[in-house]
């Protein structure tokens, strides 16, 4: 089975496919060990043997989900950044009353000229 990488038809999510004559192309069952290997390389992480196994697993789960999300209709669906709707949780930036200047300095380690004395960056 020959593996090729591809674009999604949706969103440019990037695919490992296998070249099958017949059919449109479906996501490889199976992530190898090479691949793995090749993405920790990249990713610069030092896999043990049981992690290379499980991750083979887990990116090959990953990857079929992906697949399963390629197969709706969503032509329909306009595009969105959060899957739901997102509100500033802030408060109003508005002017108050701050710390008296004499009690923030109170406990300072090193309180000079009415502020707090810090080491210079050069010495």
């Amino acid at each position: 089975m020959r593996t090729t990488i591809v674009s999604a038809d949706r969103g440019d999510i990037a695919r490992i496919v296998s070249g099958r004559a017949s059919g449109r192309p479906t996501i490889a069952a199976v992530i190898d060990r090479d691949q793995v290997l090749h993405v920790a390389r990249l990713a610069r992480l030092r896999l043990t043997e049981d992690e290379v196994g499980r991750m083979s697993s887990e990116l090959s789960t990953i990857l079929d989900h992906i697949e399963k999300i390629g197969e709706l209709d969503l032509d329909d669906v306009p595009p969105t950044s959060h899957v739901i709707e997102v509100e500033n949780v802030l408060r109003p930036d508005e002017p108050r009353p701050c710390l008296p200047r004499e009690r923030a300095l109170e406990q300072a380690p090193d309180a000079a000229e009415g502020g707090f004395r810090v080491p210079s960056p050069g010495s």
